[in-house]
């Protein structure tokens, strides 16, 4: 069976990014209200399920000199997910997947900077969920700079992330029965972040 996707958005989708700072080096913490966090997932073999953590809070030190100087952290509220869909919500924070009760935040701390592209970083660090810390790394792409109307000067990042979600102890499913499973392995994690510099 051929493979269909839609064509993805490109940058000229958008008006041209702009660049408020030459230099993008300070400590910033990430506007949760202009940022996003978001989740996808197959669902019967057949679709993509997306969703979104609502509650979370960030910080980053970025230094353009010395990348292996920057520095990011990231709390996720876990009970914050949301897919448009409560009876699947309240699954998805049960002991079957993220287990709120227990583990109540999802987070993410650098081990490791480096620069790879002109625009783009690639951050390595522990991410834990459910108790379980493992090793990953995401190549963000700086998106613009800019001063807006209250003074704020921002800074914006994109990334993303295939995870497996196993190997984090988040293992419930449910076989089909022509084959496959209800849910994938293979989870996306997609950050969309705005970060007001500090000061």
């Amino acid at each position: 069976m051929a493979k269909h996707r839609a064509t993805e958005a490109g940058a000229t989708d958008f008006d041209v990014a702009t660049s408020a700072l030459a230099d993008v080096t300070g400590d910033y913490t990430v506007d949760a209200a202009h940022s996003r966090i978001g989740v996808r997932a197959r669902h019967a073999m057949v679709t993509t399920v997306r969703g979104a953590f609502t509650r979370f809070e960030g910080a980053a030190h970025l230094d353009t000199a010395e990348p292996q100087a920057s520095t990011v952290s990231l709390s996720i509220d876990a009970a914050s997910v949301d897919t448009g869909q409560p009876d699947r919500d309240a699954h998805l924070v049960s002991a079957d997947f993220l287990d709120v009760a227990g583990h109540p935040r999802i987070t993410f701390a650098s081990t490791g900077v480096e620069q790879v592209d002109e625009d783009v970083y690639r951050v390595t660090g522990d991410l834990t969920i459910k108790g379980v810390t493992r090793s990953v790394a995401v190549d963000f792409t700086l998106t613009g700079s800019a001063q807006d109307p209250f003074g704020n000067l921002r800074v914006g990042f994109e990334g993303a992330l295939v995870i497996r979600r196993s190997e984090w102890g988040v293992t419930w499913n449910a076989a089909l029965e022509t084959g496959g499973v209800l849910v994938s392995d293979k989870i996306q994690i997609e950050f969309d972040v705005s970060a007001i510099k500090n000061g």
